[in-house]
């Protein structure tokens, strides 16, 4: 990668990790060993080494649509669609052909504002327009630190044993009101929004616990309808938690509402045993969740904290995104002030070892065995 754009490298030991300013401060892949270890963001080559291409260049391409870098762990906002949407501009129609990502989150580099061993912070200030005509002015700040064992092991409320081999980080992401105007739901709100790119493969399965209870007071067990009904080959509900596929065979977006998150979501590829757990910071949200479905929407502000996203042909006779798949958190939407600020805390964390040492980390933190997720298709 560093013959194509800078590459900020974060070390801790022999756990690394690599953020691209160019690329919003995404953090590119990680790794518990940098010499010979395993890369486990999705990374797309092919895209990184033809660079920015020319409006002309664009045209009839992917990259008029998106630049799909890749990256295991990006900064994005919402909404995606309906009246408040970012990624649709007022009076197109909520169709892939019309959809667009915002420069500010897709081509538009950040500043690297600090640096030191184990942590960078980035900067970058931009102004969007969304669906319904309403000027944002943000200021945003990103700041990704790695973590060491001892601290993953208090965040997560798990014993770490020495045959563990892992890399974790946090993201602090944080969007500021820089303009002269609050910020209110009747003309749209912004969220964070933090998405992970993985390799996919036949034996990678998503899980995610809920809360079970009644749907009038928690909402829908899953929103499995982003882009159509998942089958039940891809997706399986049991009373507490569901698993989905993570293979890049067939496009599908699944949501889990803040009501009936429990601020973490996971992933074990059975092959490479490796198990992936994703955390955020659960907090208040007076204002709800920004929706992202692409309609026009009853209860814009009735979306999800938790979203899973499996790759693959976008639209009949067209290749895969990637294939890749993902895990991904939201803040609440912010109604702010001039000069107030949202923060919205990920934690990633990538664990390798013994199917033994990995079912004890499953089953506390996701309340399910290595078994159990290997048999749920």
């Amino acid at each position: 990668m560093k013959k194509h754009t800078q590459i900020v490298l974060l070390k801790d030991g022999d756990a690394a990790v690599a953020v691209a300013p160019a690329y919003q401060g995404r953090v590119m892949t990680s790794t518990f060993d940098a010499k010979s270890g395993p890369s486990f963001g999705w990374i797309n080559r092919p895209v990184i080494e033809r660079g920015l291409l020319s409006d002309e260049d664009e045209k009839g391409k992917l990259e008029e649509h998106i630049y799909i870098f890749g990256g295991e762990e990006r900064f994005w906002l919402g909404p995606e669609g309906g009246q408040y949407a970012l990624f649709f501009k007022p009076g197109s129609k909520f169709e892939f052909s019309q959809w667009v990502t915002p420069s500010a989150i897709d081509t538009e580099a950040f500043e690297l504002a600090r640096q030191s061993k184990s942590s960078a912070k980035f900067k970058h200030s931009t102004k969007l327009i969304n669906y319904s005509g309403k000027e944002f002015n943000v200021g945003i700040e990103r700041t990704v630190k790695l973590l060491a064992k001892e601290d993953a092991s208090e965040l997560l409320g798990v014993q770490l044993t020495d045959g563990l081999r892992m890399v974790a980080y946090e993201t602090d992401n944080r969007i500021t009101n820089t303009g002269t105007d609050a910020w209110e739901p009747r003309s749209g709100l912004l969220s964070i929004w933090i998405l992970g790119m993985y390799n996919p493969s036949p034996e990678t399965t998503v899980v995610i616990p809920f809360k079970a209870g009644d749907e009038e007071a928690l909402g829908p067990i899953v929103n499995d309808s982003y882009f159509g009904k998942v089958p039940e080959e891809y997706l399986k509900v049991e009373k507490e938690r569901l698993f989905f596929r993570g293979d890049g065979t067939r496009r599908g977006k699944i949501g889990i509402t803040p009501q009936r998150s429990k601020g973490i979501a996971g992933s074990y590829d059975a092959e490479g045993q490796v198990l992936n757990i994703v955390t955020y910071n659960v907090q208040e949200a007076p204002d709800g969740f920004v929706n992202s479905m692409w309609e026009l929407q009853e209860m814009p502000y009735a979306g999800d904290a938790i979203n899973a996203y499996n790759d693959g042909s976008p639209e009949p006779g067209q290749p895969p995104l990637g294939p890749f798949y993902e895990l991904e958190t939201s803040s609440p939407a912010a109604a702010l002030e001039p000069g107030e600020t949202m923060k919205h805390i990920q934690r990633t964390f990538h664990f390798e070892g013994s199917e033994a040492e990995l079912n004890l980390i499953a089953k506390r933190l996701l309340g399910v065995s290595l078994e159990t997720i290997n048999a749920a298709f």
